[in-house]
């Protein structure tokens, strides 16, 4: 039999761990600039996942590369890590929401263009 208080602390640490993402799929963590306010949690940092051909469907990929505000809410939720919801996304400072969509856009460059740039 396992104690009632030690079963409420492993969820509250399932809860407060992000989610894992692939091994090998890269990612990038983006410290917001005003936190999101969940319930009682707040939430201060975003991880961004290198999104697969599919986690990209129904947006152009130049609406994104153009940091497209419709483009950028329908995708992130696919990829973000807590998932943001569409709402959120639209009531984001858009500081925020432009430091995710650098985020993305840069999975999207190819790494010989990377390493000409460094």
């Amino acid at each position: 039999m396992t104690d009632k208080t030690e079963n409420q602390s492993t969820e509250a640490q399932a809860i407060e761990t992000p989610a894992a993402t692939a091994p090998g799929v890269p990612t990038e963590v983006v410290e917001l600039e005003t936190p999101l306010q969940r319930g009682k949690t707040l939430v201060k940092e975003i991880t961004v996942r290198k999104p697969m051909s599919g986690g990209m469907r129904g947006v152009s990929l130049v609406d994104i590369m153009n940091l497209d505000v419709a483009a950028l809410t329908k995708v992130m939720p696919r990829i973000t890590t807590p998932a943001l919801t569409e709402a959120e996304l639209k009531t984001m400072d858009i500081v925020d929401l432009v430091q995710l969509g650098t985020a993305l856009n840069g999975f999207l460059t190819p790494k010989k263009f990377k390493d000409i740039e460094a």
